[in-house]
C-alpha cells in the first residue's frame, strides 16, 4: 500500500512492518505501520510536526503522553501511556493527546 506519507521520509525510521493497521485518534480513523511505537506512528502521519517536536523519545520527558482505550470500551476506561514506549495495536482508540503532540489533519 503506497501512501504519500511513506515517501516523505526515510523508511528506516520505522521498525519493519508489512501492513498498516487502523487506529482512531481523536475521533479520526487513520492507518499506521504495525509493530511500531505509537509516537513513530504519529510521525508516520505527520513527519514535520513530530520530527521537530519537543520529545526525548525515551520516556523521560512525558511530552508524548496519551489517553487511550480499546475499541468497544468507553472513555471512562481510559488508561495513560507514553507514546514513545507504547506499541501500536489494531483498533486502539486514542482519546486525548499531550499538548506537545501536533498531528497534521488530526489536531493541527
Amino acid at each position: 500500500m503506497e501512501d504519500e506519507a511513506e515517501t516523505a521520509f526515510d523508511p528506516e525510521l520505522f521498525a519493519p512492518y508489512e501492513r498498516l493497521v487502523e487506529i482512531e485518534v481523536l475521533g479520526r480513523r487513520v492507518l499506521v505501520p504495525e509493530r511500531n511505537r505509537l509516537l513513530r506512528c504519529f510521525q508516520f502521519l505527520s513527519v514535520e510536526t513530530i520530527s521537530y517536536g519537543d520529545f526525548c523519545w525515551n520516556g523521560d520527558c512525558a511530552n508524548c503522553q496519551v489517553w487511550y482505550h480499546e475499541e468497544g470500551e468507553s472513555e471512562a476506561q481510559d488508561k495513560t501511556a507514553l507514546a514513545c514506549r507504547f506499541d501500536v495495536r489494531e483498533r486502539l482508540v486514542v482519546t486525548r493527546l499531550s499538548p506537545h503532540i501536533r498531528i497534521r489533519d488530526v489536531n493541527k
